[in-house]
């Protein structure tokens, strides 16, 4: 009987050590490098972030939120009217992390990532969006796409610090325009290459005009001068250096009278 009642005392006595050494094990809480921890007590968020290390946790009646502090990525789907009303549709891969700070406020707040995600990020992608595209009109917004993507930062990056959430880099994924704009792009730039070769063979046909007449004052330059260097002097001096010492043996036609070949008598 006595044995009978040792045993149930040293299985009370594990059970009870069992319960302790479980109880001693919950009532630690272990965050690790980047991460965040909220501690609730009875489903209340309590005050103070838990940062890196080891921290105590009321056992049973409380439990630990822990937040990625490391850099996270999602693709954001958003559309949006342009100032001349033509329909843009895009995606954006927003790379953010959470401010440690206010992580606290994030779980009273919004709760889980995907919630801060789903009810934060897209909405607020969609409107930063919105007032990118709303200042330019379609063909602005895909000639300076640069532009667009820096008002669509500072919009975004304004608009989600308010929730704790720190931007570090955006990328357009992809930018669409509505099919007729498309259609009348490529109207556009079929009638810019038709003007750009009209006025490439009118240059020409000006150039070679502008040639041609180069060369007519060339010529009659060139005539000019000489008119001018071919005095009459000149020409008999010439005239006089080609003749060969002979007389034509006929003056005039028929019956002209013969030229007497006189030698100076010696």
């Amino acid at each position: 009987m006595q044995d009978q009642e040792t045993s149930w005392q040293s299985l009370v006595l594990f059970a009870i050590l069992g319960i302790l050494a479980v109880i001693s094990f919950n009532s630690f809480i272990i965050i690790n490098p980047g991460e965040a921890g909220v501690l609730s007590i009875l489903g209340k968020a309590k005050d103070g972030v838990l940062l890196e290390g080891v921290h105590f946790k009321p056992p049973v009646i409380s439990q630990v939120d822990v937040y990625d502090l490391t850099v996270q990525k999602f693709e954001v789907p958003a559309q949006s009217s342009t100032k001349d009303l033509q329909q843009l549709t895009a995606s954006f891969a927003i790379n953010f992390r959470l401010d440690p700070i206010e992580v606290v406020t994030i779980r009273r707040t919004q709760g889980t990532l995907q919630n801060i995600v789903s009810k934060i990020i897209a909405p607020q992608t969609q409107e930063s969006f919105k007032v990118a595209a709303a200042r330019r009109t379609v063909e602005e917004a895909i000639t300076k796409r640069d532009e667009l993507k820096q008002d669509f930062d500072e919009a975004l990056s304004q608009r989600l610090s308010k929730y704790g959430i720190i931007v570090l880099d955006t990328s357009v994924v992809d930018l669409n325009f509505s099919t007729e704009f498309s259609k009348a792009v490529e109207e556009k730039q079929i009638a810019e290459q038709r003007a750009q070769r009209a006025v490439y063979i009118a240059r020409e046909a000006e150039q070679e005009a502008e040639a041609t007449i180069n060369r007519a004052k060339g010529q009659a330059e060139a005539q000019r001068l000489l008119r001018e260097t071919l005095t009459s002097e000149l020409l008999q001096k010439q005239a006089i250096e080609k003749w060969d010492g002979k007389f034509p043996q006929v003056l005039g036609g028929n019956g002209a009278i013969p030229f007497l070949n006189l030698e100076v008598a010696k």
